[in-house]
């Protein structure tokens, strides 16, 4: 079965022209002892004098690895469209989670007070992608009020933890699929507007925790949006991506103007 759904990520890596892909820069992020493979996309016309937003995507647990290519799978081929370069001039950045670690530190909606007082450290990938942005985010090229998060699944969950871990990094967050802690909303519920995404028939992740954290958001005082996909099931990343505004509602936030 893994030898199936390895061909299977091969097909669909091959149905992107590799010249396309390799405007993907590969990259590695080195702290200490530890490693991070990631894969960078600069601004179309990129001019060093500008500067850009910065989008992350975090990817789902199928792409996991250190081949430093399987994560730009799901979305990789939304930023290299020739109109969305064009119209949203941006950095693009999608790290690989290591095969055997998560990005988020929960499996399920599960409170523990040890995250009231941040005791609990994030995961070793997403630790490394936290350092990443941090330091990523001091170029003088990148638009700090204009730093973006999406991911699907895992990457869902992994996005609402970036979210807690760093309520006052981003403008906006497109959690797909994905899960989150409540309790923890608070820190970013008034500060990032949030389009969460969900298949109605995901059985993976079930949609009721994309519910309740839009509920929780907004018993928080946010004022998350949120779309839910009748008869889909898990992919519904795909469904997210063909959204046409997708980009553009991302793109037109900025913390200057979430206030």
């Amino acid at each position: 079965m893994k030898n199936l759904y390895f061909l299977f990520l091969l097909f669909l890596v091959s149905n992107l022209n590799s010249q396309d892909l390799e405007l993907f820069e590969k990259d590695v992020f080195v702290f200490e002892n530890d490693t991070l493979n990631y894969r960078i996309l600069k601004p179309l016309d990129y001019d060093s004098s500008k500067k850009y937003p910065l989008h992350l995507i975090l990817h789902g647990s199928g792409e996991r690895g250190n081949d430093n290519v399987s994560q730009l799978i799901h979305g990789g081929k939304l930023f290299l469209k020739k109109e969305n370069r064009e119209q949203y001039k941006s950095w693009v950045v999608f790290p690989q989670c290591s095969k055997n670690d998560r990005w988020p530190s929960i499996s399920k909606d599960q409170w523990d007070k040890n995250f009231e007082n941040k005791t609990i450290k994030p995961n070793k990938s997403l630790g490394l992608v936290l350092k990443l942005m941090d330091k990523f985010i001091e170029k003088k090229q990148v638009d700090k009020q204009r730093i973006y998060v999406s991911g699907l699944s895992m990457g869902g969950m992994g996005t609402f933890e970036m979210l807690y871990r760093r309520p006052d990094m981003f403008a906006a967050a497109t959690p797909i699929c994905g899960n989150g802690i409540t309790q923890l909303v608070e820190s970013y519920a008034t500060k990032v507007p949030v389009w969460i995404f969900h298949g109605s028939d995901d059985k993976v992740v079930s949609p009721k925790h994309s519910l309740n954290m839009a509920k929780a958001i907004i018993e928080a005082g946010g004022s998350p949006k949120m779309t839910l996909y009748e008869n889909v099931s898990h992919g519904s990343w795909n469904n997210a991506f063909e959204e046409k505004d997708f980009l553009k509602w991302i793109h037109s936030k900025s913390k200057n103007n979430n206030l």
